[in-house]
């Protein structure tokens, strides 16, 4: 159970405040934290749990901005690390971005969309396709009329149907005018090449993007041509990543069966070592590097 929220700026300025309990916990704790930052020489390598003489601390840092969570109780560490994770997501996502600026001018925004993720200290809502039903995404609309009418929330007053749904990752009973999936394979290759134009090492990285527009719920399954170059006997540094809200883990056997699917999602991302690149690329490329780091370093 978490007992509060801080939002520090990049020089350790307590921004925004959020108590969770009843039982309030000083600002002081802020300090202790920001003195445990400054003196580390390098402040990326600080643990994201610490344990102060009084609390607990969860720690995320995100585009300068430091997200703090307490408590004094006995919980999941991973826990508390993925409710600040999933919290930076979505007021980047509402925001448009995470700087000092951005978080001041949105203080309703922020401490609405904390009133909804987070309820005496647990976890409560933290899919973004449900906050945004709940609570309007700041725009020039909403604050002339809130300026105008001297209503500054934008709670909706319904509760979104989502939440009662299987895939509350996907609006209620979506419509599109057209049924269609568009997916693009992403590949990536670092290859190192001796003097001799002779493979020493290559890693390829590749993931498919899916950008989906299909009305309803449907059960989609996605699966390559060749599925055993995932698991063919070769090195396999990292098996595909396929743990997505809208995938059906349990039943991965070389595909992936998914219910829900919505927008642009990235579903597999793997990493292949030591794959055989032909002849003919091997030579156009190391003749073009060669070339150029000569061009850049003749010989005396």
């Amino acid at each position: 159970m978490l007992q509060c929220i801080f939002l520090l700026s990049d020089s350790g300025e307590v921004m925004l405040e959020k108590q969770l309990t009843g039982h309030r916990v000083d600002r002081s704790i802020c300090d202790w934290f920001w003195e445990q930052t400054v003196s580390q020489a390098d402040s990326t390598k600080l643990p994201p749990v610490i344990a102060s003489p009084t609390h607990y601390i969860f720690q995320i840092t995100r585009e300068g901005i430091t997200f703090l969570a307490c408590t004094q109780v006995e919980m999941p560490p991973l826990m508390g690390i993925e409710f600040l994770c999933r919290v930076a997501d979505v007021l980047s996502d509402y925001l448009g971005g995470l700087n000092e600026d951005v978080i001041k001018d949105n203080f309703v925004i922020v401490y609405e969309l904390l009133d909804e993720m987070i309820d005496n200290g647990f976890p409560l809502t933290t899919e973004p396709n449900i906050l945004r039903e709940m609570i309007a995404p700041p725009n020039i609309v909403s604050k002339v009329l809130g300026v105008m009418t001297g209503n500054s929330s934008n709670v909706s007053n319904t509760l979104p149907g989502a939440t009662a749904s299987c895939v509350p990752w996907r609006s209620t009973e979506p419509k599109h005018a057209n049924n269609e999936v568009y997916v693009d394979l992403l590949e990536e290759m670092d290859a190192v090449i001796n003097r001799d134009g002779i493979l020493v090492k290559c890693e390829i990285y590749g993931e498919v993007e899916v950008n989906s527009h299909l009305s309803g719920l449907p059960d989609l399954t996605l699966s390559f041509a060749n599925p055993s170059i995932l698991n063919d006997g070769q090195k396999v540094e990292e098996y595909p990543n396929i743990c997505k809200a809208a995938a059906n883990i349990r039943r991965w056997d070389m595909s992936t069966q998914c219910v829900g699917w919505h927008t642009k999602r990235s579903w597999k991302n793997n990493r292949l070592s030591n794959r055989p690149i032909p002849t003919t690329s091997l030579y156009s490329i190391s003749k073009s590097v060669f070339k150029s780091w000569n061009s850049q370093h003749p010989c005396q």
